[in-house]
C-alpha cells in the first residue's frame, strides 16, 4: 500500500511539473525525409555501381515490350508456341546485328583511318580564330618588354621544369579491352530476351497471385498492360521513324558529296533516340567530317544544315503527329531524364531514358500519390480517366 501511494503521489507529481517550453517539438516528417533521402543517395550509388549488370537487363526489357505482341500474334494465328517464337526473334536479332555490323564495318573502319585529318583540320580552324583574336588584343608595353627578358634569361628557363609528356593506351589497345565487354553484353541481353519471350503470360500470371485482393490484381494488371501497350507503341514508332531520318539523312549526304553516307545515315538514325544531345552531337560529327572534307567553312555548314532542317522536322511535326499526344513528355523532364541517365549509366543511359520515362509516367498516372509526378513528366495534364 505504501509503495502505491508513493507512485500514485509520483505520478501526480510528474504530472503536475510545469512544461519547458523551450524544448522544440519534433518536425512532423522530418525523419522520414531524411531515410528517403539516404534511401536515393544508396539507390542511385547502386544504379552506378551495378550497371555493367543492369544496363542488359533493360536493354532485354525493353526488347520483350516490343516483341510481346508479336509472340501473341504469333501464338494465335499460326499456333506457335512461345518458345519457337522467342528463338525465331532472338535469331533474327542476333542476325540483324551481324548484318549491320558487316554492312558498316569498311565504312567505320575508313572513319577511324581518317581521324587524324579530321583532328588536324579542327585544331587549324581553332588556331585561325585564336590568331584573329590575338590581332585584335591589345598587348601592354610591359609585356612587350618581358617576354625578351624572359627568353633571354638562362638560369631563369633552367630553373622551368621539364615537360612530362604521358601517354594514354592507343585505340586499339582501349577496342581490345571494350569489345570483348560489349559483346558479353550483347549475348546477355540476348538470352535474357529469349527466357523473358519464352516465359509467356507467365509474368502477369505471378502478378496477379502476388496482389492481395481483387481489386489490387485488377489494376496491376490493367497497369502492366497498359505499359506494354504504350512502351511497346511508342518504340515502334520512334524505330520507324528513326530509319526514316536515317534514310533521308544519307541520301542527302549522297547527294552533296559526303564520305560514307551510309555511315551517317546510321548515326543519324541511332543518335535520333537521344532527344535533343542526340542531334547536337550528330551535327558536330558532321561538322568536323564536312570541314576536312570540303576544307570551306561555308560549305561544310551545308551538310550540318540538312541535318538540322531534317531532325527539326522529324521532331516538331512527324514524330508527335504519329505517336500522339497521349505519349508527348515534357521537354524539361525529358532533358533532364537524358542527362540524368547519361551521367549514370553513360551513352546507353541516354538511349533508354526517355522509355523508362514514359513507363514512369504511365505507371505513376495511376498511383493517386503519383500523380503530380505523371502530370510534372505529361506534356498535358493526365487524369487517371485518361489511363
Amino acid at each position: 500500500m505504501a509503495n502505491t501511494s508513493l507512485a500514485a503521489t509520483g505520478t501526480a507529481d510528474a504530472a503536475s511539473a510545469p512544461v519547458d517550453a523551450t524544448v522544440p517539438a519534433p518536425a512532423p516528417g522530418g525523419p522520414r525525409w531524411a531515410i528517403v533521402g539516404i534511401f536515393l543517395i544508396l539507390l542511385f550509388g547502386a544504379l552506378y555501381l551495378t550497371s555493367s549488370f543492369l544496363l542488359p537487363v533493360v536493354i532485354a526489357l525493353l526488347f520483350a515490350l516490343v516483341l510481346s505482341p508479336i509472340v501473341r500474334l504469333m501464338r494465335r494465328r499460326l499456333k506457335m508456341p512461345e518458345p519457337v517464337s522467342a528463338i525465331i526473334l532472338v535469331v533474327g536479332a542476333l542476325m540483324t546485328l551481324t548484318f549491320g555490323f558487316y554492312m558498316l564495318s569498311n565504312p567505320i573502319t575508313d572513319l577511324v583511318n581518317n581521324a587524324p585529318r579530321y583532328v588536324s583540320a579542327v585544331e587549324g580552324q581553332i588556331k585561325s580564330v585564336r590568331d584573329r583574336l590575338d590581332r585584335l588584343q591589345e598587348i601592354g608595353p610591359e609585356a612587350e618588354a618581358a617576354a625578351p627578358q624572359a627568353d633571354a634569361d638562362p638560369a631563369r628557363a633552367a630553373d622551368q621544369p621539364a615537360e612530362v609528356v604521358v601517354q594514354s593506351p592507343g585505340l586499339l589497345d582501349n577496342a581490345a579491352h571494350v569489345v570483348p565487354q560489349i559483346l558479353a553484353s550483347i549475348m546477355f541481353s540476348l538470352v535474357f530476351l529469349f527466357f523473358l519471350l519464352a516465359s509467356g503470360d507467365l509474368f502477369y500470371t505471378k502478378l496477379v497471385k502476388a496482389m492481395p485482393t481483387l481489386s489490387d490484381k485488377k489494376l496491376a494488371l490493367h497497369i502492366a498492360h497498359d505499359i506494354e501497350r504504350e512502351l511497346s507503341h511508342y518504340l515502334l514508332t520512334i524505330t520507324v521513324i528513326n530509319i526514316g531520318l536515317g534514310t533521308v539523312v544519307g541520301t542527302l549526304f549522297w547527294w552533296v558529296g559526303m564520305p560514307t553516307p551510309l555511315i551517317f545515315g546510321a548515326l543519324a538514325a541511332l543518335l535520333n533516340f537521344i532527344p535533343y544531345l542526340g542531334a547536337l552531337t550528330g551535327m558536330a560529327l558532321v561538322g568536323v567530317v564536312a570541314l576536312t572534307e570540303f576544307g570551306d567553312l561555308w560549305h561544310a555548314l551545308l551538310p550540318v544544315a540538312l541535318y538540322f532542317a531534317c531532325s527539326t522536322l522529324e521532331g516538331q511535326f512527324i514524330q508527335p503527329t504519329v505517336v500522339g499526344r497521349r505519349l508527348e513528355m515534357n521537354a524539361v523532364a525529358i532533358f533532364l531524364s537524358v542527362a540524368f541517365w547519361g551521367w549514370i549509366w553513360g551513352v546507353v543511359g541516354m538511349f533508354v531514358a526517355v522509355p523508362m520515362m514514359v513507363g514512369l509516367k504511365i505507371f505513376a498516372s495511376y498511383i493517386g500519390p503519383l500523380n503530380p509526378l505523371a502530370d510534372f513528366l505529361s506534356a498535358e495534364k493526365v487524369s487517371v480517366e485518361e489511363g
